[in-house]
């Protein structure tokens, strides 16, 4: 896989779709093979029919292919065909069954060969978004890039099952019709061939219009999904501040300009087939006219006037087919550069090479600098030292770089400047795999797929064994929630975690992490959404269960806070404070001014609880 893609980085669409097809070259050169064979058959019975007509029925002279003679000679000459013309309908019958057989394993090939190479492109996509960078991800629009992977795919898929083995044939009949009707009447055949160039040339004109068209429909489409998808995901934020209408709009303006964009692709279709249907119709009137005065002057055969007429079909609708296959020629080639531009995009670097130390050490920040966009540093001069088992709980305001620190111990980004050690390795020499996982993380925002609570859990290791995974659910205090399940743990969370409450959310992400048995553990602010009781029940369980595990806790709670270690305080990207919740408390700072705030509230609640009580 990797070398494939590393060979098309500097190529061009149709190298990508070549090296797609990779598997699958021999099903359509057979498919070739056999489509040259049928443009031959079907050539045949028209020189029946004339044979027939001029030689059989009539007293011309046989004038056909020797072997073709030799056959009429084998059947008992032309005397015994024409009292017995049932003979020349039975070979027309033959031909047709042969040429069926042909077409039928044309298609079979072809149908193979486009059903193989757009899977293998599909896996290659989806691959390779497994592996972009997470920068990436978060700047996609998941929209567009779901039209790439479907609907442009699907466009490939077809070129490849109908036009590409179509080229192939189209060539084959023009080339077989043009040199027996060369050798039937030359005259005719340039009078008969007068319009191609004409329909050659507005077909050419015709492309080079289209493939711009379907460019701007297919970004269209794509803006239209992203918004479809972006609504279907937020609904209940869409519901919860009445904002249906404004959506609707918004998906309205989006479909609107899809729809006359496709509008505008229509009219350069219809005009295409009505003048090249003009042209044709125009080109078979021609000959006709003149083909039955020559007829009737005696300066062609009637014979020989049908296997023009019958040709001449054969040579100008698959002139006029190139229109069609060019203009999915078009689409195909607009598609293969969106999923080209896709597959082009750099695959993160995980350092395989790199050093696979134990991560259940100390880990140590030395002014550290990360900025997102150059210019704006989102941690500056960051330095710290964490021992090895010990909790770290950072606190801070919105914006402040929490998330972000935590962010570069998992490489989803990498620092600018310092230095961040784990056991004295430098961090950016060790293996992403290894360090992913060995790192267990649980995001204030949990994601939950659409599969139960159990298949939840056991995404975090998929080794883990049924004692394992009850361990994990009863240190995040799920086993009172699963048990109101009517099948407990087995319980489709729906899509996106939908059915379960956020706290719920939030204590399967942590089961999930826990299950993982990691030298280092995350939480991001991963208990805001449970009740200060149950927050308490999960810290004392993972009290018990992590010694010797190093723990990184995000939170405003200072009752989470308080039992950490180390405390760091972030503010605009800087350590402003660190140490113990004793020492902090007695600094002046924010967390003295949370503590107070904090502790204020708890009073006030507790002198409300306590009126209520004695009111009953």
């Amino acid at each position: 896989m990797l070398k494939i893609h590393m060979s098309r980085m500097n190529s061009g669409p149709w190298r990508l779709l070549w090296h797609l097809m990779k598997d699958n070259r021999m099903r359509y050169a057979g498919a070739v093979v056999v489509t040259a064979f049928s443009a031959l058959l079907s050539l045949m019975p028209t020189l029946v029919v004339r044979t027939t007509v001029d030689s059989i029925i009539g007293n011309k002279p046989i004038d056909i292919p020797y072997w073709m003679e030799d056959v009429i000679l084998r059947l008992g000459g032309r005397d015994v065909l024409a009292h017995n013309l049932w003979i020349c309908g039975l070979f027309l019958l033959a031909i047709s069954l042969i040429n069926g057989a042909a077409v039928y394993m044309r298609g079979k090939w072809t149908a193979q060969a486009s059903e193989s190479t757009a899977r293998n492109l599909r896996n290659m996509l989806y691959d390779h978004l497994q592996n972009l960078p997470y920068d990436e991800h978060v700047k996609a629009e998941t929209g567009d890039w779901v039209q790439r992977c479907t609907s442009d795919v699907e466009t490939i898929r077809r070129f490849l099952a109908v036009q590409l083995v179509e080229i192939g044939r189209t060539l084959f009949l023009l080339t077989m019709a043009l040199v027996i009707m060369f050798n039937l009447d030359v005259k005719m055949t340039f009078i008969s061939m007068a319009v191609v160039p004409i329909i050659f040339v507005f077909s050419y004109i015709f492309f080079s219009k289209v493939k711009e068209a379907f460019r701007l429909v297919d970004e269209a489409e794509g803006r239209l999904t992203t918004v479809l998808q972006e609504n279907l995901t937020g609904i209940r934020v869409v519901r919860a501040f009445g904002r249906q209408a404004y959506e609707i709009k918004k998906f309205d303006d989006k479909n609107r300009e899809y729809r006359d964009l496709s509008y505008r692709l229509m009219r350069l279709m219809a005009n295409y087939w009505a003048i090249s249907d003009f042209l044709i119709m125009f080109q078979m009137g021609i000959v006709l006219v003149i083909g039955v005065y020559w007829a009737s002057q005696g300066t062609m055969t009637l014979g020989t006037l049908l296997t023009f007429m019958s040709y001449e079909g054969m040579l100008l609708w698959p002139v006029r087919q190139m229109g069609r296959i060019l203009t999915d020629m078009g689409r195909t080639q607009i598609s293969l550069a969106r999923v080209k531009e896709l597959l082009d995009k750099p695959r993160e670097d995980m350092n395989e090479d790199g050093l696979k130390p134990d991560l259940n050490a100390d880990i140590e920040f030395r002014n550290v600098y990360f900025e997102y966009e150059k210019g704006r540093p989102v941690l500056q001069d960051v330095s710290f030292k964490v021992k090895k088992g010990q909790t770290v709980a950072i606190l801070g305001p919105t914006g402040s770089g929490k998330s972000s620190l935590v962010h570069l111990l998992l490489r989803l980004y990498d620092y600018q400047g310092g230095s961040i050690t784990i056991g004295g390795v430098e961090l950016k020499r060790i293996n992403k795999k290894w360090l992913r996982q060995h790192i267990g993380i649980v995001l204030q925002e949990p994601f939950l797929f659409s599969r139960t609570i159990k298949e939840n859990i056991a995404l975090g290791n998929s080794r883990a064994g049924e004692a394992e995974i009850l361990e994990a659910i009863r240190v995040a205090a799920l086993d009172d929630v699963i048990q109101q399940f009517e099948k407990g743990y087995d319980t489709l969370v729906g899509e996106r975690g939908v059915t379960l409450s956020g706290g719920q959310k939030q204590r399967v992400a942590i089961a999930r992490a826990l299950v993982r048995d990691s030298s280092i553990l995350i939480f991001d602010d991963s208990l805001s959404a449970v009740d200060t009781e149950t927050d308490a029940q999960i810290r004392r369980a993972l009290k018990e269960r992590r010694k010797g595990v190093t723990t990184f806790i995000i939170s405003h709670r200072i009752t989470t806070l308080a039992e950490a270690d180390l405390i760091l305080v972030l503010d605009q990207g800087r350590l402003v404070q660190s140490g113990t919740h004793e020492e902090l408390i007695r600094q002046p700072g924010l967390y003295q001014r949370l503590w107070a705030l904090q502790s204020q509230l708890e009073e006030e609640l507790a002198e409300e609880s306590n009126m209520e009580c004695s009111a009953q």
